[in-house]
């Protein structure tokens, strides 16, 4: 929240930054006044709403900022002058103003009137809404006529629908919406904040901070998760946090929000922070250090139409492009946001007998190989193809080591934010004062993260939460080991600390998959964790898979109204058709720009998936101005193709309840299918920086690697960008294995990774908990 300049009778200086904290809301017959006060109430502050002419938003300032006994004074000679008409009246006490909103009559004030503290961040309080109320700015003399007030009524139930007791949270200054080194590092403030991707009502505050020039009447809400535990390690008490940022651009539900748009910005975005630092009871931290990691659906355009008669849509690619414009926009944010390098960790299915995920998963790779080629070699994208599903059938114990390995690759990469802070000024003051760098706040040792490692699956829900867990416990362990408080950046997994991040992980999926899929994810390892009877977790994770079902099919066209008229992109206009009556986002894709929308673009003729999900802004750009930090070389390594994957059709859109329930499944999907598809790509597993037989065993160690990694990188700089791309050209023919299986000669089954050896399967530093969970794949199916 921006800063409340003060009166001279009140100094209030920069290091000492005053923010509104609680605010109480009168009405005359003409006026709302907004009271709102500091949090050691010493500054009071008016703002007075017009209500003669409710379908205008006026609204003023009072320039005085008063004593609470001013302010006192100030209200009643108000109640004097307006006692003809009933006088001053209180209305509520509020906890800042989420936006004004207008339909087809008067200006609602959408106000938070009750709040819970979820945490606080270097003493900064962070909260969530607990209650929330609508109110008209009009007087009781404003009346609609018979048609406009039936659908003012719906329109409204229809935004009270997006529940801002759920998943939203603000602070009133700490900017939540960003990540912790952002915050540290550079010194955007005030509108700008607003203008962030994960600021969900920036539409609903625009006007209120346009007239005004500043944002202390209103709070920034995100949406997301939000979960702060305390940890006790070596006699020391940590906090551990964990937020996931969902974008409000291209925003939405499921099936209603697939791919990107033509500005490059994907369906279900989430950026995922975790932060840790020593909890000292009375002083702020003196360490603190974060990992951020991104999830997003894959920068194609592509969709899926659900209905109730198919429970399992075909994925329809609807254009090709050539040039790749729209994933290259989005890889290019990516790089805005965090800098290189980019590490894409993709763990859609290889092969189908009927093709779908394969489908996108070949298209994916074109893309990213085309876009490749015209960036230099230090900037470009790396990635990672890699089955999940097709590992967990075939070597599910050698899941979790793999993804543990990979995540510690990753993370070797582009680092960690880690700094040291000085006693004083407080911690407070220094994220008040982000550009202080040089000023003795931050001091001592100080470490950036350069890049961010993207993983998706089709829907970035199961799958995707699970490989985002191994990122996240890695990313613990190195934090620990920054803190201190650990001598090797590792943790066991069967440690008690791996069982608490696990159930972060596992109550952030279910957040996530909710919000987007309908349900909850499905975790079965957490139920088993837990001691439930096998039955009743079967039993669970089909209940969720009919949940997912049926919202997606008959709830999410409504949630999606919702979300457009919360988020802007729906405006109502008397005379012109109503939100309900265009079918949601599948009629105004076709072809047309309908006059009722704010897209950003004319639209392609496309159904669904592919609306435009931003807001027209005079402040909207391209691509964020946000980096989190510099960019770092590292080195290309050149891709190898590996191992090929054994065709398979089981059902993925309606997760598995059991891996051995086969027949099951057969009944309801048919057979399965080990026949070479023509349509899939030919491995499950191909990398352009990272061989599996790199992969650490437990006594190899990040640094290690990583040196290998250059020294292969430094051993092939005569090839050709072609094959530096593609990596394709110089393919050997494939061997056949005994299980079906293709392997190149000198590939990962010499080092003993190809499936059968049995060599990761000794699963050492890994507990029998994390074994079961992969054992048991049902629960993984994105």
């Amino acid at each position: 929240m921006a800063q409340k300049p003060a009166a001279s009778g009140h100094p209030c200086s920069a290091a000492e930054a005053c923010y509104l904290h609680k605010f109480r809301l009168y009405e005359t017959q003409s006026n709302f006044y907004m009271v709102g006060r500091d949090k050691h109430r010493k500054q009071w502050s008016v703002l007075k709403i017009d209500r003669l002419e409710p379908s205008e938003l006026n609204i003023l300032e009072d320039a005085v900022t008063y004593s609470e006994r001013e302010c006192h004074d100030l209200l009643k000679r108000i109640n004097e002058g307006n006692r003809p008409t009933g006088g001053l009246r209180f209305v509520t006490n509020c906890y800042g103003i989420v936006g004004f909103v207008r339909f087809l009559g008067p200006y609602y004030m959408l106000l938070i009137t009750k709040r819970r503290q979820i945490g606080t961040i270097c003493g900064h309080t962070i909260y969530t809404a607990s209650k929330s109320e609508l109110i008209a700015l009009a007087n009781s003399t404003f009346q609609l006529d018979l048609t406009n007030s039936k659908n003012e009524k719906r329109y409204k139930k229809l935004l009270r629908t997006v529940d801002l007791t759920k998943d939203f949270f603000f602070s009133y200054s700490y900017n939540v919406m960003r990540s912790l080194q952002k915050n540290f590092c550079d010194s955007q403030t005030g509108h700008v904040v607003y203008d962030s991707m994960f600021v969900w009502n920036e539409f609903l505050t625009r006007g209120i901070r346009n007239r005004l020039r500043n944002n202390v009447w209103t709070v920034a809400l995100v949406h997301g998760f939000f979960k702060q535990v305390n940890l006790s390690m070596s006699g020391k008490d940590l906090k551990l946090i964990v937020i996931a940022r969902r974008s409000r651009h291209y925003a939405g539900t499921r099936y209603l929000k697939r791919g990107v748009n033509e500005k490059g910005r994907v369906a279900n975005d989430v950026e995922t922070e975790q932060i840790v630092f020593e909890d000292i009871p009375g002083f702020p931290p003196t360490q603190i250090c974060s990992v951020v990691q991104h999830r997003g659906s894959i920068p194609l355009y592509w969709s899926q139409e659900n209905s109730w008669l198919n429970p399992k849509p075909s994925i329809i690619l609807h254009r090709k492009e050539q040039s790749y414009e729209a994933a290259r926009l989005h890889f290019e944010n990516l790089v805005e946001r965090y800098g290189n390098p980019i590490i894409i960790l993709n763990l859609i299915k290889t092969r189908e007998k009927k093709p779908r995920e394969s489908i996108l998963r070949e298209e994916f790779a074109n893309a990213i190989d085309f876009i490749n080629k015209g960036l230099s070699q230090e900037d470009q994208l790396r990635f990672l193809h890699w089955d999940l599903h097709k590992h967990l059938r075939n070597q599910s114990a050698a899941v979790l080591p793999y993804l543990g390995r990979i995540a510690a690759y990753a993370l070797n990469l582009t680092g960690i934010f880690y700094c040291q802070l000085s006693p004083s000024p407080s911690t407070e003051d220094a994220i008040k004062r982000p550009t202080a760098v040089g000023e003795g706040i931050l001091q001592g040792r100080l470490l950036l993260q350069n890049g961010v490692l993207r993983t998706n699956c089709i829907d970035c829900l199961d799958r995707t939460n699970v490989a985002q867990y191994a990122y996240g416990l890695a990313g613990l362990g190195q934090q620990l080991h920054e803190l201190g408080l650990i001598d090797v950046a590792e943790i066991d997994l069967a440690s008690p600390l791996a069982d608490d991040l696990a159930n972060l992980y596992e109550m952030m999926g279910d957040t996530l998959a909710i919000q987007y899929g309908g349900s909850g994810a499905h975790n079965q390892i957490f139920c088993e964790k837990r001691g439930q009877w096998k039955a009743s977790i079967q039993s669970q994770e089909l209940f969720r898979i009919i949940q997912r079902y049926y919202s997606n099919t008959y709830v999410d066209a409504e949630k999606q109204d919702a979300i457009n008229l919360f988020l802007g992109h729906f405006q109502p206009q008397q005379g012109k058709p109503a939100l309900w009556e265009l079918g949601s986002d599948q009629l105004y894709n076709i072809g047309r720009r309908d006059h009722n929308f704010a897209d950003e673009n004319s639209r392609l003729s496309l159904k669904r998936s592919l609306s435009d999900g931003n807001i027209s802004s005079e402040s909207d750009l391209l691509v964020s101005s946000d980096v989190i930090g510099q960019k770092k070389p590292i080195g290309l390594v050149l891709p190898n193709r590996m191992a090929k994957d054994d065709a398979e059709n089981a059902c993925d859109s309606t997760p598995d309840i059991s891996p051995c329930d086969l027949m099951h499944r057969r009944v309801f999907w048919g057979n399965e299918d080990s026949s070479v598809n023509e349509h899939g790509t030919n491995s499950s597993t191909s990398s352009n920086f990272l061989h599996f037989d790199w992969l650490p065993s437990s006594g190899t160690s990040l640094e290690e690697i990583y040196d290998r990694s250059a020294l292969v990188n430094s051993s092939v700089k005569h090839r050709s960008a072609e094959d530096a791309v593609g990596g394709a050209a110089t393919e050997t023919t494939p061997n056949l294995m005994e299980d079906g299986t293709t392997i190149e000669e000198g590939g990962p089954a010499e080092m003993g990774l190809a499936l059968g050896t049995g060599d990761l399967l000794q699963m050492e530093g890994f507990s029998d908990i994390f074994i079961r969970w992969v054992d048991h794949g049902g629960l993984l199916h994105y």
